[in-house]
């Protein structure tokens, strides 16, 4: 049974009089474990795919299956605790609170939920990561790698099955790109399903598989 299955996908967006199709029958299937990457160029429609394939949207048409539960006909409130409680994000822009420490940057995925000892487990996620030593840095105070190690650690926190990473390495240097990295490939053999979305063929090579589209299709998986 695949983690993740879609059927037929396909997303158009009304622009006025005029209907933008941005991905056509999109069949994919990856399994638990996988560390998989999404690559494309810009408006390619890799980003409309991980919306999807995250729970942040629904397809117009097609069916999507994650963990053989069908999620494309969910209404908004249910799929964001399918979300919440089956996957963690990763963005480009780290998406932290600017004014709050590491430590409750983490915690926030925690508190949503009501979940109890949420600042023991955010101290574990940031340890994880090799920051426990910066729990109480504000992000200005961290340099972009170690910001993006924070988003990482609260993509974790929840104990998810599959990470979902958009541009990861998009804003860092080599050096951290290469640390970010190599963090996920610990994290996927720990058993964590990743997917990383990137538009750089160097960083789509270091994962097992690299799924193409091109022009709202799937060219190669």
């Amino acid at each position: 049974m695949s983690l993740i299955k879609v059927e037929n996908i396909c997303k158009d967006y009304i622009m006025g009089t005029l209907t933008l199709k941005v991905l056509k029958n999109i069949n994919l299937s990856i399994e638990r474990g996988e560390m998989t990457s999404i690559i494309g160029k810009s408006g390619s429609g890799k980003s409309t795919l991980m919306h999807i394939l995250g729970c942040l949207d629904v397809p117009t048409e097609g069916k999507y299956f994650l963990d053989d539960i069908e999620v494309s006909s969910m209404k908004l409130d249910k799929l964001a605790k399918v979300r919440n409680k089956k996957i963690g994000f990763v963005f480009q822009n780290f998406n932290l609170l600017p004014r709050l420490t590491a430590l409750e940057n983490v915690e926030m995925p925690l508190l949503y939920s009501g979940h109890h000892q949420a600042k023991d487990k955010a101290y574990e996620a940031l340890k994880r990561v090799g920051l426990e030593d910066r729990v109480l840095h504000e992000p200005n105070q961290l340099s972009g790698g170690q910001r993006q190690r924070v988003s990482i650690a609260r993509a974790l926190v929840n104990n998810p099955e599959i990470i979902l990473a958009d541009e990861p390495t998009g804003n860092l240097d080599t050096k951290s790109t290469n640390q970010v990295l190599e963090l996920f490939h610990e994290i996927n053999n720990e058993g964590k399903t990743i997917i990383l979305v990137t538009h750089d063929n160097d960083i789509a090579s270091l994962c097992r598989r690299i799924i193409k589209i091109e022009d709202g299709k799937i060219i190669h998986s």
